[in-house]
């Protein structure tokens, strides 16, 4: 380590000693002399205010750096602004999201506020990321065949007659990754009309008038019920779903019933098929149902309640 005995003048980059054309004669100084500086617009000093200043110490001027850059955050071009303006300073770092499609120079993640501004600048560029050959599709052909892919690229595929196509009949290129591709199915076979419409529930995606043997669709059921089975229903297979009732419990008839929900720190309300329910008398009535009815099945959305009454005082 080296120590000084003294200090030359201060050479403040981006900034200024206070009357330093006065004080500048004086130099070389002694240890533990001190001056005031102020800095440039988009710099700062260490306390942040307009005035701050330097001290001549064994090992040199202190603070090293007098005047740190201030880089504001507010906005990201082709990218997700921050929700309000946010200031960094020098040596900090900043994450940025880019829209999708988009990336910062090099795949960076984040930006640095350097003493020129912030580094990379806050501007997402699109990314050029391109896929292999589409994926092969047996008995199928491309349409639109190309030396390159680019990402948001789409290509078409035929198939090779009688077979028909199934699935989406395009794929995309994403980021270097292409989309599920179709298949080709035999036409001669038995297509399936629309899929067949089932209580308290619907299929995922707008229905056709016909389907390709192998096609699927999705089932989803309504507000407080619950699928029991296979989702998913395919021409051909033969599957069936079924739909069963989520069981409601009343608050209301709980309270007719001089009963509560046992042991549930957190209230619920809800409870599937074949769930156990367990109940418990209210403080100050006893059990008039017997014992086993205070732990009642949920069956299709109906639950016994079972029945407390008031103790008496002897």
């Amino acid at each position: 380590c080296i120590y000084f005995q003294s200090c030359d003048f201060p050479e403040i980059k981006y900034g200024s000693l206070y009357n330093e054309k006065i004080y500048k004669p004086d130099f070389p100084v002694a240890v533990g002399n001190w001056y005031y500086y102020s800095c440039n617009d988009s710099f700062v000093t260490h306390s942040e205010s307009y005035w701050h200043y330097v001290t001549c110490t064994g090992e040199g001027w202190s603070p090293p750096v007098p005047c740190r850059r201030k880089c504001i955050f507010k906005s990201v071009e082709n990218g997700f602004s921050p929700y309000r303006e946010r200031i960094y300073y020098q040596g900090d770092s900043a994450k940025v999201e880019c829209h999708p499609g988009y990336s910062l120079p090099n795949q960076q993640i984040s930006m640095t506020c350097t003493e020129n501004d912030w580094f990379p600048p806050p501007t997402c560029i699109p990314v050029n990321v391109s896929c292999v050959n589409p994926p092969i599709v047996e008995n199928a052909r491309l349409v639109d065949e190309m030396p390159k892919y680019l990402s948001g690229v789409r290509v078409r595929y035929e198939c090779i007659r009688p077979l028909a196509l199934v699935g989406n009949g395009e794929v995309m290129c994403l980021n270097g990754n292409w989309t599920e591709p179709p298949e080709c199915k035999d036409e001669s076979k038995e297509k399936c009309g629309s899929p067949p419409p089932i209580q308290n529930g619907d299929i995922t995606t707008f229905p056709l008038a016909e389907y390709a043997p192998g096609s699927s669709v999705e089932y989803e059921c309504q507000f407080l019920y619950e699928l029991q089975g296979n989702k998913q229903i395919t021409c051909g297979d033969g599957d069936t779903l079924m739909f069963s009732y989520a069981c409601v419990i009343s608050e209301e008839i709980m309270e007719k019933h001089n009963i509560q929900l046992k042991g549930t720190h957190e209230k619920q309300f809800y409870y599937r098929t074949e769930d156990i329910v367990k109940f418990m008398c209210k403080a100050g009535y006893r059990e008039q149902s017997p014992p086993s009815a205070f732990q009642a099945r949920c069956r299709e959305g109906k639950v016994e309640y079972p029945t407390c009454v008031r103790r008496q005082i002897e």
